[in-house]
């Protein structure tokens, strides 16, 4: 089973046939939603949700899950568009998928306010989780993979050492990193493998670049 990492927030898990795509926005390939029979969408900011090329893998036969709300912004595709709120679990292009959290992470005085779901997806190598732009902490979940968001108006670094700290994953691959420098990116990676995560054992950093795949 192949989980492939696509710029920014958009990640494709390919096992055989079947193919489930995470959060496909405005600065991930387009090549991300190739094939692709069903697609999670966290919220409905567009560098999570290109409506434009997904409503033309709608057209090629793929279906959208996503919260209530996007949903609705999406509701000219009709059926292909199945609501999904969190603590809900339904399985998708086979795969066991549960919605939590709820709400995207405050970045001032309450806003942006919109709703926000992170996806656990049952995979035969564990739980992968994307939590959109939160760092809400999945309880009891047992996560073998977490797309860690690194970077973003609504958070510091400190906060995603915390968010690894708390979900205690196998393994942390990096996410939401589209606005950082190079500079920044190779920053990140340090310090998420220079001693920050040094207490952590058992978990395992790594960074993927746009286009490359990992086994999980």
């Amino acid at each position: 089973m192949r989980l492939t990492k696509f710029t920014h927030a958009c990640v494709r898990i390919d096992d055989g046939d079947r193919t489930l795509v995470v959060d496909p926005g405005v600065y991930s390939e387009s090549e991300a939603l190739d094939g692709a029979t069903d697609i999670l969408v966290t919220h409905e900011h567009a560098d999570h949700l290109d409506v434009e090329r997904v409503t033309a893998a709608v057209k090629q036969g793929a279906r959208v899950h996503a919260h209530p709300d996007v949903a609705a912004e999406l509701a000219e595709l009709g059926d292909a568009v199945q609501p999904i709120r969190a603590g809900e679990i339904r399985t998708v292009a086979g795969f066991l998928v549960e919605a939590v959290g709820g709400e995207h992470a405050e970045i001032y005085k309450g806003l942006p306010g919109c709703a926000n779901i992170g996806f656990l997806i049952d995979t035969s190598g564990g739980v992968v989780y994307h939590p959109g732009d939160s760092l809400f902490v999945p309880p009891d979940a047992r996560v073998g993979t977490l797309l860690v968001p690194v970077a973003g108006p609504w958070m510091k670094f400190g906060e995603a050492l915390e968010f690894v700290h708390a979900v205690r994953p196998r393994r942390a691959h990096p996410i939401h990193d589209a606005s950082l420098s190079e500079i920044g990116v190779k920053s990140v990676d340090s310090w998420m493998t220079d001693g920050w995560l040094s207490d952590l054992s058992g978990v395992s950093y790594s960074r993927i670049a746009p286009g490359d795949s990992v086994e999980v």
